[in-house]
């Protein structure tokens, strides 16, 4: 039976198809499913009518339409966060970037490109490739994941050890704001003047306007790069092998570590040649010249050897190098072994506590009787706890969340943070009390209404507003709730 749409949301169907072309505005039940969730086990959030624009100019006109009508406005690139910052969870439009995935120009001499935000990570980087460019950051999601959505949550991956996190890689922004007006941010000359800016929207997750271009750096391709696989029989002598690596100076491109028993589940999985009784392995990965792969392989040998390490292997061709990397970016799909939901966590704790976390999560795993594994970016003190669990254990949902309040209350108390690349969404909203106090978490708000006054960029996400999503869901299109900023 074909299906009606509802009186409240014909107008703004209407409105929608015109400004941008009836056949990408989804409103049926079956189109909109597909964007009920992200990449996390959050519950189902379904939006109220999808939007799938081409340009800024199109995105514009969305949002000022959507906007006046009272609905909340939701970003969303190839649906991979962790952390629910695509999930319309007070309804409202979503605005889908899967038609913007153009490279709109590349500038080999100043290293730069200009991309639309549905561009999918590595495909830029093939892009480049001609060039002997790529655009580092590289999160394990990286050939489903879009810029726009890397930007949105400040994403990392394994080489952000040694290149940085996305804000280190955005150089300018275009950005359509919640009345529809188009701002652009640039900061490509060199000590630029005034407030960065563009450092408060690379990590703001949609919740001060929707980025429609962006102009990113990008890196030169290494001369060389080996990759070890370093194995250890303690978890101490892995976790003092890292602090090490650091403080004599190295910077790997990459330094990751698995331990316990996803070792085994990686292993099982993706065939990559981790020993299957290791209590710890550390992938290794350095690159540039020649001669600086020559130093830096004495002093890992050396370290490596000075912490009692089991072995240390190096990847003798590329297809090697390759496997290596499989067993860890397949890490969460392996897990899947062990138990078929999950629930991810992205603490960052300073390296020298790593095994004083690392204990704990053993602990937090026996106390909440659920399954956790070890899986991170041991380099910059990035945790990944994989809480594993059934969903139809009674009671087991409960659990696996107390689980992981438990692990981000320690990630703070021993001086880190609850998240390191993941961004904060719904899933970690509010945890951010924990870090922050009253006053800290004003400021914000007071720089989200700079932005946003009435709080229809993305409502419900960030930062704790006091209200529930339920609430702003029910005070949609109300006049008095808008110029009260009921949504902020």
């Amino acid at each position: 039976m074909p299906q009606t749409i509802a009186p409240e949301f014909a107008t703004l169907i209407a409105d929608l198809g015109r400004a941008i072309g009836p056949k990408y505005v989804l409103w049926r039940v079956e189109e909109l499913m597909m964007y009920e969730f992200d990449g996390s086990a959050l519950d189902l959030a379904r939006p109220d009518i999808v939007v799938v624009p081409a340009s800024t100019a199109e995105i514009a006109a969305v949002v000022k339409i959507a906007a006046a009508a009272g609905f909340p406005i939701v970003p969303r690139g190839g649906g991979t966060g962790l952390s629910g910052g695509s999930v319309p969870a007070a309804g409202g439009v979503v605005v889908a970037t899967s038609r913007m995935q153009k490279v709109l120009h590349v500038d080999p001499v100043a290293r730069t490109a200009i991309v639309q935000p549905g561009l999918i990570n590595t495909e830029l980087s093939e892009y480049t490739l001609p060039w002997n460019l790529h655009f580092a950051p590289d999160p394990s999601s990286q050939k489903a994941s879009t810029i726009g959505g890397n930007s949105a949550e400040n994403a990392g991956g394994p080489h952000c050890l040694k290149y940085g996190i996305t804000t280190n890689h955005v150089l300018a922004a275009t950005m359509v704001l919640a009345d529809g007006s188009i701002l652009h941010i640039d900061t490509t000359a060199p000590d630029r003047p005034g407030y960065d800016l563009l450092g408060v929207i690379v990590g703001s997750e949609g919740t001060l306007g929707m980025v429609t271009e962006i102009t990113v750096r990008l890196t030169p391709n290494p001369e060389g790069v080996k990759t070890f696989l370093a194995i250890f029989d303690d978890l101490d002598s892995a976790s003092d092998t890292v602090s090490a690596i650091i403080a004599q100076g190295v910077i790997p491109a990459a330094l990751e570590m698995l331990e316990g028993q996803g070792i085994a589940l990686v292993e099982q999985s993706v065939h990559a040649g981790y020993p299957l009784d290791a209590q710890a392995v550390l992938l290794i990965e350095i690159d540039g010249t020649d001669e600086e792969i020559e130093d830096q392989t004495a002093r890992i040998e050396y370290i490596c050897s000075h912490f009692e390490a089991r072995e240390l292997r190096a990847a003798k061709d590329e297809e090697q190098r390759k496997k290596l990397w499989a067993g860890r970016k397949g890490a969460l799909a392996a897990c899947a072994r062990l138990a078929p939901h999950y629930h991810i966590q992205d603490g960052v704790v300073p390296r020298s506590r790593l095994t004083e976390v690392l204990q704990l999560t053993r602990e937090v795993a026996k106390r909440q009787r659920v399954h956790i594994v070890n899986i991170f970016h041991a380099g910059d003190g990035n945790l990944h706890p994989l809480i594993l669990f059934d969903i139809r254990e009674p009671g087991i949902i409960d659990r696996a969340i107390a689980a992981s309040e438990e692990i981000m209350r320690e990630c703070i108390r021993v001086g880190g943070s609850i998240s390191g690349e993941h961004g904060i969404g719904i899933e970690k909203r509010d945890y951010m009390s924990l870090l922050f106090n009253e006053d800290d978490l004003w400021a914000m708000r007071q720089m989200r209404a700079c932005f946003d006054a009435v709080g229809v960029m993305n409502p419900c996400k960030l930062i704790p507003t006091g209200a529930s999503c339920g609430d702003i869901k029910h005070a949609r299109g109300a006049a008095k709730a808008l110029a009260a900023g009921a949504w902020i």
